[in-house]
C-alpha cells in the first residue's frame, strides 16, 4: 500500500512539476527596456482601447508577470545615451518631432511592438525632455 501511494504521490508532482514548466514557457517576455525608473505598460489591442499600468523598477517584472494582452512598455530613464540604444537595437531614427519641451524620435528597431504611423512601421518612440527620457515600444501611449 505504501509503494502504490508514494507511485502515486510521484506522480502527481511530476505532472505539477510539467504543468509549472509549461506555465513557465508561455509566460511573457522579460521587460523590454532594461535600467529604467519606472515603467508603464499598456494593454489591450489598440491604443483607443488601451490601458496603462504603471510600476517602478523593483516591481516591474512582477507586474509584466500579471498582465495580459500587452500591447506595449515605455520606461522612464534619468539619463540615457539615444545613439548608443539605437545602436544596440539596430535603430533607425524615422522622422523627429520637436515640441517646446521634448525632442520625439520615432524609430524602426529590432523590438517586439510595432505600429503604422504615419504611412510607416514604427517601433520605438524617444521623447527626450530636459529632466528625463522616456523610451517605447512602438510609441507612447497618453501624455508625456
Amino acid at each position: 500500500m505504501f509503494v502504490r501511494g508514494a507511485a502515486i504521490l510521484t506522480s502527481i508532482l511530476t505532472g505539477l512539476a510539467l504543468i509549472l514548466a509549461a506555465a513557465l514557457c508561455a509566460l511573457p517576455d522579460r521587460l523590454t527596456f532594461d535600467g529604467a525608473t519606472e515603467y508603464t505598460f499598456f494593454t489591450g489591442h489598440t491604443s483607443s482601447d488601451c490601458r496603462t499600468v504603471t510600476a517602478d523598477a523593483k516591481s516591474a517584472p512582477l507586474v509584466r508577470l500579471t498582465l495580459r494582452d500587452v500591447c506595449g512598455e515605455s520606461a522612464t530613464f534619468e539619463e540615457f545615451d539615444v545613439e548608443s540604444y539605437l545602436s544596440s537595437v539596430n535603430g533607425e531614427v524615422l522622422f523627429t518631432e520637436e515640441l517646446s519641451d521634448s525632442v520625439n524620435y520615432y524609430c524602426s528597431a529590432d523590438l517586439p511592438y510595432s505600429v503604422r504611423l504615419y504611412g510607416r512601421t514604427v517601433n520605438l518612440h524617444i521623447c527626450v525632455r530636459e529632466d528625463r527620457t522616456i523610451v517605447a515600444s512602438p510609441i507612447i501611449f497618453g501624455g508625456y
